[in-house]
Formats: C-alpha cells, sequence, structure tokens
C-alpha cells in the first residue's frame, strides 16, 4: 500500500461561529472539545475561544455588531502584501468589501482584511506580525 502525506497548520487560520446563545454554545462547545482533548483557551465580553475556532455574539467586538453570515473563516497570510492581494483578488472576483487591509486592535502587528464572499460569509486573510514558527506544517504520513 503505497504511503499517503498531508500537511496541516498552513492554510486556515480561525474559524469564527457568530451564534445566538451564547451560553448554551459555551456548554455545547466546552463539552465537545472536551472529549476531543482540546483545552478553552478563554472567555471575553460576548466570545469565547478554543485553538483556531472563536465563537461570538453578534454584539461583540470581532462580529462588528452584526451577523455577516453564517461563518468567518480566515486564512493565513505570510505577509502584509498577501493579506492586500487576497482583498484585491476577492474583490475583482465577486467578493464585498467588508473592512479594506489593515492594522485591527486585536493584537499589535494584526494586518488583515475582511470581505464578504457571494454568500455573506465573512472571509478574512491575516498576518500576525512577524514571528518564527517551529515548522511550516505538521506533516502527516499514513
Amino acid at each position: 500500500m503505497e504511503a499517503m502525506e498531508i500537511h496541516r497548520g498552513r492554510l486556515i487560520d480561525h474559524l469564527q461561529l457568530v451564534v445566538l446563545d451564547l451560553p448554551r454554545a459555551q456548554t455545547f462547545y466546552t463539552a465537545v472539545l472536551a472529549a476531543l482533548q482540546v483545552p478553552m483557551g478563554g472567555t471575553g465580553e460576548g466570545y469565547f475561544w478554543a485553538d483556531e475556532l472563536f465563537v461570538s455574539t453578534a454584539d461583540s467586538e470581532a462580529a462588528h455588531g452584526h451577523l455577516t453570515g453564517r461563518h468567518h473563516l480566515a486564512f493565513q497570510a505570510r505577509d502584509r502584501a498577501m493579506v492586500e492581494a487576497f482583498y484585491q483578488a476577492a474583490l475583482a472576483h465577486g467578493g464585498q468589501d467588508n473592512g479594506a487591509p489593515g492594522e485591527r486592535p486585536y493584537h499589535p502587528g494584526y494586518y488583515a482584511a475582511f470581505v464578504l464572499d457571494p454568500d455573506g460569509n465573512n472571509i478574512e486573510a491575516v498576518f500576525h506580525g512577524e514571528a518564527r514558527r517551529s515548522a511550516a506544517s505538521v506533516h502527516v504520513t499514513f
């Protein structure tokens, strides 16, 4: 049998779910993530997070006070230029502006752009600033 190889950790930065009932969602995700042995990362006013999953209410700062579709998906970018290229490509191919490239208040160096895809989902590209990774990706061989 031929071995199959995949890489993980290179594409998705985080996924945001905007929910109507945050306590109910937190109870659910705390339980299912515990079953998967994924610890909760933290909580704040109108949100909680674990690993790359971010769950918030529509009125949280991260949701900008309104529903932007059923999902928020953030792609990793290698640098600011890649964030800007993402934004231009999205607008040229049916995306709608939801936040031009720029620094965001989430943490120092957070540089991102947001677009709504043709179905209204909030799609982001983010560069977190200069950092050193222990590996480019996780290499999995089956």
